[in-house]
């Protein structure tokens, strides 16, 4: 088993927890999902990310994370090492960040506020939480690179193009959305327009050839 792996020490109350984790999933893209029968969760794709797979567990004190890509042959790979750096590095920097908003104070609830009838009214307790519009702003940024780059050297369009997809997901459920939105669709066209340019280019080189 080729994971990565943190236990770290929290004694935090279960709920917080659990909202912190429920959070950083949602903004992240990931959903329900199983590896080989095994319960995880899920986010990426087949086509140009490839897909990254996270399991957690609280036991009241400790939280534990396991966290690993889809590789060559349907095998994990942690998140170490240079190969498939471009996709390891930002799932891993996503997952300290959460390890220390997790570390924050839990604030403790003020006064209660009733309604009209004399029922007390749920309060939201203000928290930080993963924040991933610097990300949202880098895949706006590597698209346009990667649709400018695809005309002239397809391998930059490709790799621009790549993480520009990466970036648009982790910046999918922040305040900059719809900039993410852009970045991702204008890396996807970076990444098609430099397939075809570099196939083209192997076409008319064999055709000159012949």
């Amino acid at each position: 088993m080729a994971r990565y792996v943190q236990n770290v020490l929290l004694n935090k109350p279960g709920d917080f927890v659990a909202f912190m984790m429920n959070d950083y999933l949602q903004k992240n893209g990931f959903s329900p999902s199983d590896w080989k029968g095994e319960p995880a969760f899920r986010a990426g794709d087949a086509m140009v990310e490839g897909y990254k797979y996270l399991k957690w567990g609280y036991d009241g004190s400790v939280l534990h994370i396991e966290a690993w890509l889809k590789g060559a042959f349907g095998k994990e790979m942690d998140l170490s090492g240079y190969i498939g750096c471009l996709q390891k590095k930002p799932f891993r920097e996503s997952l300290e960040q959460l390890f220390n908003l997790m570390m924050q104070p839990v604030p403790m609830p003020g006064q209660p506020i009733y309604d009209m009838g004399g029922q007390p009214v749920p309060q939201p307790i203000p928290v930080r939480t993963v924040d991933n519009s610097s990300a949202a702003s880098l895949a706006l940024a590597f698209g346009i690179i990667s649709l400018a780059t695809a005309f002239i050297i397809p391998v930059c369009g490709i790799l621009f193009g790549t993480l520009g997809v990466n970036r648009a997901r982790l910046g999918g459920g922040s305040s900059k959305a719809k900039q993410a939105a852009v970045g991702r669709g204008l890396s996807i066209a970076g990444v098609i327009v430099a397939i075809v340019i570099w196939i083209l280019n192997i076409v008319l080189n064999i055709s000159t050839i012949l």
